[in-house]
């Protein structure tokens, strides 16, 4: 790197250490390269639309170039451009005027410009005293544009596809708290000049492990990261979370107060800790990230917690009291519109970052660690009650703390309700036992009650295309196999589906898992096997039926009672309106 880019940048980064500065320079674009516009003479020109032209082979200090950039973001700040004095060398210098004494007295960077007498007063009394009197010659010769003006008037400030419309002043007054609590953390010696600032962001964090324990013990185990760097390789406008390690991503040029970043990071633990990610479980994941920030930011503003940020955040009162489950089965009904939409990371794009965005995965132990965090953030919260918590948060953190139900135990659940005991009787019979020493006495015993083999019975309709897995076909027809012998189901309809369908009639359930002969390994095609049970005289009217499938089949439909079995991961292409069974892998 030749020496003057090498001064160039060590400046912008003494810039973006200044407190009131690095909001500002995060949310303008800089150009130092053959498409600035900046005069040979000049340091630095600004555009009222948030741009900074910088001269590209200029020499210069690193703190003089810490001041020039500072100065002509301080235009911004200050809302010079919005007196629409375009071309008023005189409004353009009262304005220099001012802001060269801000910087003299903040001690930032130093001034390429030799130090003389400068006038006092607000840009007005400044801008006046030069139309009476006239500006001096030595004051035109302090701009950053050299001979040139340094202001642009190319209209207002772009607005940003997610933060709207930039307001610089708002920007420099929050940067101007920071710069003020800093120096009076200093001046109480509650830190060092050289400690490193903590930021807003950072008080947030703070806030939770001393005012809600609900997410205390989860907000100490994340790492803030506000690198505006690491945010634009990564495309985060405001935040994101990488459970896996542990860190959560804050853009400062979001430039969020401090209860914004309360809200900010609470909805980024709750996508953590109530274990978004891994529910997903094939969904879109874009889909499933909004209808979880529906959900999280619900509660959030039931809770009060911060602030939701200014620029906005996914929120529909309609939507109160569904779970995210509920929430994506409704907006995967119009894809087009919710794709449109952005979560706090931008449109389009997932704020719970995984290996698909270059990071490391999650692991079972972290997935552990942070429903036990959770558990015990509840806990402590209703000991120490800080407020009320939405019941739906609350049953969410409870039923992750439970172990989940294994796919096979859910699926006998919703066998049981078609299959019950068979009825028992005692009985006198003479086939009952004796006893030898009174042989003529007969001796009562429990005999099940014959029923009708048609009558207690199922059917399943297995996919049997090449896209079905021979360790899926086997654990799928093992588990249906062992569920009718342990409920006495005497005879199984089974009905194999690829391109074509194969009626293999009732079997008895000891025959499916391993004498069965898989057929077919076409295409999918589910409807006609269906369609062959329904229709079938042979064939129970309220028999249930079992459909075994990967997922990748047509839309098929049942008037029966039924249910589906899917490899976990694996989504159907329609909303089912039946239980769903994922099935996880042997």
């Amino acid at each position: 790197m030749d020496p003057a880019a090498a001064a160039y940048f060590a400046g912008l980064e003494i810039a973006k250490r200044l407190p009131i500065c690095n909001a500002l320079l995060s949310r303008v674009e800089i150009i130092r390269d053959k498409r600035s516009q900046c005069p040979r003479d000049g340091w630095a020109i600004v555009y009222q639309s948030g741009r900074i032209d910088v001269h590209p082979s200029r020499r210069g200090e690193p703190k003089e170039w810490a001041y020039v950039l500072a100065h002509c973001v301080l235009h911004l700040g200050f809302d010079h451009f919005a007196i629409d004095r375009e071309g008023d060398r005189t409004w353009q210098a009262a304005c220099d005027v001012v802001i060269e004494r801000f910087l003299n007295d903040l001690k930032a960077g130093a001034s390429p410009f030799l130090p003389i007498g400068l006038p006092g007063g607000s840009e007005e009394a400044i801008y006046r005293n030069f139309k009476q009197n006239g500006v001096p010659p030595e004051i035109f010769e302090r701009g950053m544009g050299g001979e040139g003006p340094d202001m642009i008037f190319d209209g207002p400030p772009r607005s940003s596809w997610y933060y709207g419309a930039t307001h610089y002043p708002t920007i420099l007054a929050r940067g101007l708290v920071q710069a003020v609590e800093d120096a009076v953390e200093i001046a109480a010696g509650y830190r060092t000049a050289t400690k490193k600032t903590v930021t807003t962001a950072q008080r947030a964090q703070k806030w939770f492990l001393s005012s809600f324990p609900l997410l205390g013990a989860m907000a100490a185990a994340f790492t803030l990261v506000e690198d505006p760097k690491i945010c634009q390789r990564l495309n985060i406008a405001v935040a994101a979370v990488d459970a896996a390690a542990r860190e959560i991503f804050m853009n400062p040029a979001a430039a969020m107060d401090e209860l914004e970043c309360r809200f900010v990071i609470a909805h980024e633990i709750l996508h953590v800790g109530l274990r978004h990610q891994e529910r997903c479980a094939g969904r879109d994941p874009f889909l499933w990230n909004v209808a979880c920030d529906f959900v999280i930011n619900g509660w959030l503003l039931e809770m009060g917690v911060g602030a939701i940020p200014s620029f906005g955040g996914l929120h529909d009162p309609e939507l109160k009291g569904l779970n995210a489950e509920a929430i994506y089965d409704r907006i995967v009904r119009d894809i087009r519109t919710y794709r449109k939409l952005a979560t706090v990371r931008g449109v389009g794009l997932c704020d719970i970052l995984g290996p698909a965005d270059g990071l490391r995965g999650a692991s079972v132990d972290l997935d552990d660690f942070y429903r036990r965090a959770l558990a015990q953030g509840l806990s402590l919260h209703q000991q120490k009650p800080r407020g009320l918590l939405p019941a739906g948060l609350v049953e969410e953190i409870e039923a992750l703390s439970v172990p989940p139900i294994p796919w096979d135990v859910r699926l006998a659940q919703w066998f049981d309700g078609y299959f019950g005991p068979l009825e028992s009787r005692r009985t006198y019979s003479r086939a009952s036992r004796r006893q030898s020493a009174t042989p003529d006495i007969p001796r009562p015993r429990v005999v099940e009650i014959p029923e009708s083999a048609l009558e207690r019975t199922f059917g399943v309709v297995l996919d049997t295309s090449g896209s079905m897995s021979a360790s899926m076909l086997a654990q799928a027809l093992g588990t249906v196999s062992s569920y009718a012998m342990s409920r006495q189901v005497p005879f199984v309809r089974l009905i194999f589906c690829d391109a074509a369908t194969y009626d293999e009639g009732y079997l008895p359930p000891e025959a499916i898992a391993g004498r069965v002969r898989v057929r077919g390994r076409g295409g999918t095609v589910l409807q006609p096997g269906i369609d062959l049970l329904e229709r079938a005289a042979d064939f129970p009217k309220d028999g249930p039926i079992l459909i075994i499938t990967d997922a990748e089949c047509d839309r098929f439909r049942s008037r029966r009672d039924h249910a589906i079995v899917v490899p976990i991961g694996a989504r159907l292409p329609f909303v089912p309106h039946c239980p769903v069974f994922e099935m996880e892998k042997p």
